[in-house]
């Protein structure tokens, strides 16, 4: 058995909701019951990269589909796909890319699992919910010793412990792509856990949709909803777990970083331009 980390960049906001309302937003996004984390479910990553798998490999990698799906088990395991980076609009360097202590600690548990080595340390922490840690050198989020996100004045403290992990994430994210790795640098930021928790309650994107009447183009009768989306540029990362039983590694790990080479789209509303991703295959 293979793990590896997988990384999925939203392009385009992404819905992958569940289903049912909660207070006036009628299309939620999917969140974790205990720790309110969005997430995209294993079950759409498998099923969107079954269907882009060529139709020769698609069973023995994926296993068979739904008529047969009784005889054998797939060779390939999705988690749910769990935030990492939330997009913050800022007040200097347009959005910060927003993480957690909380958030990091479950993605190093991630990283041991899948036997990636090198993952930094983080010791120092966030010292209140008033503070926020960003990168030493490269930084574009501070203004005035502060850093702005929303509504929210944080005091900024640079630290060594940020530097590393934007630069190590960097690369796992943007392989061969210094231009994005810099970006990522420049607006980095790690807040405290009841800030993250905040923000995750208001920085989602809220669309109000309508319904017209063909004829009359007015409102039809029930045709006003609100969805949520996870922003563009919203980083999420879990674990792809093989286990070659009917086909080989090599050809799993192949077709894997063949897929993820190819922009895909997960959740729904798809036909306006939602749930674009970028994958990347780490480890």
């Amino acid at each position: 058995m293979k793990a590896n980390l997988l990384f999925v960049h939203a392009l385009s906001p992404l819905h992958a909701g569940t289903g049912q309302g909660v207070g006036v937003i009628d299309l939620p996004v999917a969140r974790e019951k205990s720790t309110g984390l969005p997430y995209l479910p294993g079950s759409s990553v498998k099923g969107t990269l079954r269907d882009m798998c060529p139709t020769d490999r698609r069973d023995r990698i994926f296993g068979p589909g739904a008529e047969q799906e009784d005889k054998y088990q797939g060779s390939i395991i999705f988690s749910d796909q769990r935030l990492l980076l939330l997009p913050v609009r800022s007040l200097a360097g347009t959005f910060a890319w927003v993480t957690s202590p909380f958030i990091l600690t479950r993605f190093v548990r991630d990283a041991k699992n899948a036997n990636i080595g090198g993952v930094p340390g983080f010791a120092s922490g966030v010292e209140s919910p008033e503070r926020c840690i960003v990168c030493e050198t490269g930084c574009r989020l501070v203004l005035n010793d502060e850093v702005i996100l929303e509504d929210l004045d944080l005091k900024a403290d640079k630290s060594p412990d940020a530097q590393a992990w934007a630069a190590w994430l960097g690369a796992k994210i943007f392989q061969d792509d210094g231009e994005w790795q810099a970006i990522l640098i420049g607006r980095f930021a790690i807040v405290h856990d009841q800030v993250m928790t905040f923000l995750l309650d208001t920085a989602t994107e809220i669309t109000a949709r309508i319904k017209l009447l063909e004829d009359a183009k007015t409102v039809k009768k029930g045709g006003l909803w609100y969805e949520e989306a996870l922003p563009a540029e919203t980083i999420l990362s879990g674990l792809v777990v093989s286990t070659p039983l009917k086909s080989k590694e090599e050809e799993i790990s192949e077709m894997l970083t063949s897929l993820a080479g190819k922009p895909a789209q997960f959740g729904g509303k798809a036909t306006v331009g939602r749930g674009l991703c970028r994958l990347q295959i780490a480890g």
